[in-house]
């Protein structure tokens, strides 16, 4: 029999006192940012600082259940609640100051008060997190605050579960028992829990012992096997889960959704929808505006460059494939010969490339040629972060070589990359190089955030401009 803690029964407490918590912290976070602005609390003085705090108030409320920010923690790590509480955070930040702007009211407000407002919330809401986390923490660690897990199933599928649930224990998840209808496994142990025995002393199992959650690890042709296991327990009310097994599939951005009120899951997605969308669009037309501003400089110096150096237009264009597979234009400087591709050929530039002009060369050698594609992210058909486009014709001799290849399409292309930060650029003269450079595509899309893709762009600037395939 299997200990019960008031911690597991009324665990759903915590998301309840973080739904209160995070939009009291706006109000108390206001008031520090004033005082430590104007060395004042009269904050309700000012009615169009509280009107703002309103607005955040009211953001709170509406934006942050959307990030899932309330779900059961249970399962969630430190991290990702962290990662998700900034984002969230970012966009109520950002709709204050989009609408600060749209009723050009920035100049009314102090930007010290704006800025120690942002930090405090976003502290506040982190620490209550941490605190929260090292409180479960601890309950596991004096063994309570546990969920004791019974797992239906011992094969491939469910020695997964074991390892991951293992490595995982900040989840509080414990799998006490197995059972399989193999009989040669009964009494064995697997990841050192024992098979207890076959799938129908399940039910006599959960009646003598505390079991909080059954898991369903058995193959999908097993149907009619877990619907009669479904029917033997439909006396007792502990939770059910059923881990389906979808692992031999090709799985990008897995996960649970559904479709007209019948739960399905996503096998292969992308990970731009929803709020995704939306925090992406705003991070390229924010970031996208302020380097367009800053290297126009650098712009009519190439072109100058260009036209002095060899006759030809300035810029360079061709069609590449962007998100959903669409067909684009792609905007570079010219860095070759003018008609040096024949019978419009698309051939990667090699070392020593004749085709290559002497300017070219360094623009290629420093990245400089692609400045003109933040034009592209302008238009919404790229994003400043993202797999690099490949020319059409070159999606066409891979996508049967390579596994998965057309998968990197389900994204905007970048201007740089996860790929391209760790050395995968330039010219892919192998198989196993392209391999490679999907590999990595494939991984940022898979774990995509906007924390991401501000630590590409910070790589990029110290690393990716200059590489010895860059040529």
């Amino acid at each position: 029999m299997f200990g019960k803690s008031i911690f597991k029964n009324y665990s759903g407490i915590f998301s309840l006192l973080s739904r209160v918590f995070d939009p009291l912290m706006v109000i108390v976070a206001a008031y520090c940012a004033y005082f430590a602005r104007f060395s004042s609390i009269q904050l309700e003085a000012r009615t169009d600082y509280v009107i703002l705090v309103v607005i955040a108030f009211l953001g709170v409320v509406s934006i942050f259940p959307l990030f899932n920010l309330y779900v059961s923690w249970r399962g969630q790590g430190l991290a990702r609640q962290v990662q998700t509480i900034c984002m969230a955070w970012a966009v109520v930040v950002l709709m204050l100051i989009t609408i600060l702007f749209g009723l050009k009211m920035s100049a009314d407000y102090s930007r010290g008060w704006l800025l120690y407002w942002a930090t405090f919330g976003l502290v506040f809401m982190l620490l209550m997190r941490v605190v929260v986390y090292a409180f479960l923490h601890y309950q596991r660690k004096q063994g309570r605050n546990i969920r004791y897990v019974l797992l239906v199933g011992a094969g491939d599928l469910a020695k997964k579960v074991l390892d991951q649930t293992k490595a995982a224990p900040w989840t509080g998840y414990k799998i006490v028992a197995l059972f399989d209808d193999n009989p040669v496994l009964s009494g064995q142990l697997i990841g050192g829990v024992p098979v207890e025995g076959v799938i129908a002393d399940v039910e006599n199992y959960v009646a003598t012992h505390g079991i909080d959650e059954i898991w369903l690890a058995l193959p999908l042709r097993a149907e009619q096997r877990m619907k009669q296991l479904l029917f033997e327990l439909r006396h007792f009310t502990v939770n059910i889960k059923l881990i389906p097994d979808i692992f031999g599939f090709s799985l990008l951005n897995h996960s649970m959704t559904e479709i007209a009120g019948l739960p399905a899951v996503n096998l292969s997605d992308t990970p731009m929808g929803g709020v995704n969308r939306i925090i992406k669009a705003v991070e390229d037309i924010i970031l996208g505006v302020i380097i367009f501003i800053l290297i126009l400089p650098f712009v009519l110096f190439i072109s100058l460059g260009i036209k002095l150096t060899s006759p030809g237009p300035i810029l360079f264009k061709q069609r590449r494939h962007g998100w959903d597979g669409k067909v684009i234009n792609v905007y570079k400087f010219r860095t070759m010969k003018w008609d040096a591709e024949e019978n419009g050929c698309v051939t990667q530039a090699k070392v020593n490339d004749s085709r290559i002009t002497p300017f070219g060369a360094f623009l290629r050698k420093t990245s400089l040629d692609e400045l003109p594609q933040f034009y592209n992210v302008l238009q919404g058909r790229m994003s400043i972060v993202g797999p690099r486009p490949h020319a059409v014709q070159h999606n066409e001799l891979y996508k049967d070589q390579v596994d998965k290849y057309m998968l990197r399409h389900m994204v905007k292309p970048g201007v740089t990359g996860w790929a391209q930060v760790n050395g995968y650029r330039g010219e892919t003269d192998t198989l196993d190089k392209m391999k490679r450079r999907i590999e990595f595509d494939l991984y940022y899309i898979e774990n995509w955030s906007l924390w991401f893709d501000l630590k590409i762009i910070v790589m990029t600037i110290f690393k990716g401009f200059i590489h010895k395939n860059a040529y």
